[in-house]
């Protein structure tokens, strides 16, 4: 939902930093994974309850996740490879997050943790499910048109879950209630990308069929 105003605040610096790193001759794919290992090292750190460590991992693991698009951008290297490498990295990343709050207080956190990941489950799916279609139809993004996948809109994207991780980090003694609620906003998002998304490739569908 926050994703449409803080994109464009982010493009700028982003992109004073690719081009520094292109003149190193550096990669988008290779930001992608520096930023994948850095980040997961935020399992064991919230396993361990480093929580300020773990805080300083996931935001690196941000500003690669941000930086790797501007980065292609700029070299003119996009594709659907990164692409692919850079959403499907994101998804572990986001779920080895969840199993470090589960790990650091199984018994307080556990439950929460698993209902958040359930509801990851539907946000994941529903996003990737009508990537795909969109894909197929040919579809344009024309509010996200850096995403190298359509990016159809929730009450959670990727600003909200960046914000999240920060307050279970800064606020490890909530993560459950604050895990919960995240949890119902994601299967709320869910929700209603399944539903939008089925309209949208209903009327897709319909219109292809007046036209033939």
């Amino acid at each position: 939902m926050l994703d449409r105003w803080t994109m464009p605040l982010t493009q700028a610096p982003l992109a004073r930093i690719a081009a520094v790193l292109a003149q190193y001759g550096i990669r988008p794919d290779q930001v992608t994974v520096v930023a994948f290992a850095v980040g997961m090292l935020a399992l064991p750190l919230l396993a361990l309850e480093w929580y300020a460590a773990a805080l300083a991992v996931i935001l690196f693991n941000r500003l690669g996740d941000g930086l790797d698009g501007a980065l292609a951008r700029h070299t003119g290297r996009s594709s659907d490879a990164g692409g692919f490498l850079d959403i499907g990295l994101d998804f572990v990343f986001y779920a080895a997050v969840v199993l470090g709050f589960a790990l650091a207080d199984p018994a307080t956190n556990a439950l929460a943790a698993a209902l958040l990941l359930f509801a990851f489950i539907g946000t994941g799916t529903s996003f990737l499910a009508f990537a795909i279609m969109a894909a197929k139809h040919q579809l344009e993004r024309p509010r996200f048109a850096s995403k190298a996948f359509y990016y159809l809109h929730g009450l959670t994207e990727g600003t909200e879950t960046v914000l999240a991780f920060v307050l279970f980090c800064l606020f490890p003694q909530h993560f459950a209630l604050l895990a919960s609620l995240f949890a119902l906003a994601c299967l709320i998002t869910t929700a209603t990308r399944l539903w939008g998304g089925y309209r949208t490739l209903r009327a897709r569908e319909a219109q292809a069929s007046a036209q033939s």
